[in-house]
């Protein structure tokens, strides 16, 4: 399968931009250009946010089980695409096709898991204090959504936006990633081939101030969803918030993990060092400053660096590939930069720091022992395959270095004691914490982070109340 240029979805119809301008979309692994991806000019979007009006009015009114029907057709149909899409995914995205392959099996998981939830946004029944009143609550559609998905699971993200909008009644503008748009649109087909009507669900790409500066404020617009950086992610809020629109926020994170002295350490490598390097670390649950016990450190430092080094890093269509490469260039400047600063503070280089060769934008797994918390990767997110190896010798001193940051996404421990088990989970400062596995971001989970990390969940029962207005109606009866 050849890849294929992408253009907009607007009003039922896959078109070029009015302006008729393109983006280049890069292949990672090599820097060759795979095709372009359609730009949308401001009338695009006007022709957008006018089908998401009509689509919204109609969508409506087709019942929670016929909603749930389509979907359930477009999970399907990822599943029937899967290995397209995820070869897809690979040529644009970088990681390894095993890797696309179960993100977009996995995306039909969502969209099924939503399908079901959107039948059970249950209303109820307030016993009235007089006779002849009946008080009911409503749940309704808010109205047409904005939503913001990056690159790095470029279905993955998403799909649960999509799906949370579609299981209510919404309709949706879907500001796809202009890194990896065509998987992204491979999603948006199987909706539309499923049956969501064209009018119910756009797909635009462009420049992103410019994007979210017009549909964000715009009166169409009731509802936001971003998955971005911290920065990004404020200002869209505070954008978003200047027009009464509600927000739902995932943002960036710099995940904890603590490795007490009673871990079970050949489990502790083996699970955060596969999800260390998943997706080069380009990931925003990945952990990241791993807080280990000073009795089990060297053991913890010297398995991870090993498992490290045993990693394959080359092209994701390579079967022998275990991890792909950053998604650009500006990755690679970003990792050279961050280790060389904490190298040139103090942190010891055990394994890694450099970039692979000089084709295509690969970087070695990265293992930094012992980094001082003034440098940069100590407090900000590196979203790259580096791994940051801290000591500690008092539980207080771990738990506190766990809640340095603002961030506050997912976090990490590994225990035998319950009792500590229990205490992580109450100390932590975190939206997700995962003890002694990696337990994340299933489908009827709750996925979303707290302070700078973001606010809502995209994930679990709660992903659908931003997407459903309450409203309350007492009703008494009179006379006929």
């Amino acid at each position: 399968m050849t890849y294929p240029n992408v253009n907009l979805h607007i009003a039922g119809a896959w078109t070029e931009g009015a302006g008729g301008d393109t983006l280049p979309v890069l292949n990672p692994a090599t820097g060759e250009t795979l095709g372009t991806c359609a730009v949308a000019t401001r009338a695009d979007l006007d022709q957008a946010l006018a089908a998401a009006a009509r689509g919204f009015s109609a969508w409506r009114q087709i019942s929670a089980f016929e909603r749930g029907k389509t979907m359930r057709r477009a999970a399907d149909l990822l599943r029937q695409r899967a290995d397209a899409i995820a070869r897809i995914m690979t040529l644009e995205q970088g990681k390894p096709l095993a890797e696309a392959r179960m993100e977009t099996l996995a995306a039909a998981d969502v969209i099924d898991w939503f399908a079901e939830e959107g039948r059970r946004a249950y209303g109820r029944i307030i016993p009235a204090r007089t006779d002849g009143v009946v008080q009911m609550v409503l749940r309704q559609p808010v109205g047409p959504v904005a939503a913001f998905t990056p690159w790095n699971f470029p279905i993955n993200q998403a799909v649960r936006k999509v799906s949370a909008a579609l299981c209510t009644g919404c309709s949706v503008i879907l500001k796809g990633p202009e890194d990896t748009p065509a998987s992204c649109a491979e999603l948006v087909r199987a909706f539309l081939d499923a049956g969501v009507p064209g009018d119910v669900l756009s797909l635009v790409y462009g420049d992103p101030a410019t994007i979210s500066g017009y549909l964000i404020p715009h009166p169409v617009i009731a509802k936001i969803s971003f998955t971005g950086s911290t920065p990004v992610g404020k200002e869209l809020a505070a954008l978003a918030g200047r027009h009464m629109k509600r927000a739902t926020m995932e943002l960036g994170g710099h995940a904890p993990a603590l490795v007490f002295a009673d871990a079970d350490i050949e489990q502790a490598v083996a699970v955060l060092g596969a999800n260390k390097f998943r997706n080069a670390g380009q990931v925003c649950v990945a952990p990241t400053r791993f807080l280990v016990h000073e009795s089990v450190y060297e053991r913890f430092r010297d398995g991870f660096v090993a498992f490290s080094e045993a990693r394959v890093v080359g092209d994701g269509l390579d079967p022998q590939t275990t991890m792909g490469p950053l998604i650009h260039a500006r990755r690679l400047e970003a990792m050279e930069s961050l280790c060389a600063d904490a190298v040139a503070k103090g942190a010891e280089l055990r394994t890694g720091g450099h970039r692979i060769g000089n084709r295509g934008n690969f970087f070695a797994p990265t293992v930094l022992c012992n980094a001082p918390l003034d440098a940069r990767i100590m407090n900000e997110e590196p979203f790259g395959p580096v791994a940051l190896i801290q000591r500690f010798s008092d539980e207080e001193e771990a738990f506190a270095e766990a809640n340095r940051l603002p961030y506050g996404l997912a976090a990490y421990a590994y225990t035998r004691s319950v009792t500590r088990a229990t205490e992580v989970a109450a100390r932590v400062h975190s939206g997700m914490v995962g003890i002694n596995h990696h337990g994340l971001a299933l489908p009827e989970t709750p996925f979303g982070g707290v302070g700078d990390s973001g606010h809502g969940s995209e994930g679990g029962s709660e992903a659908i109340e931003a997407y459903l207005t309450t409203k309350f109606v007492s009703q008494a009866s009179v006379g006929v």
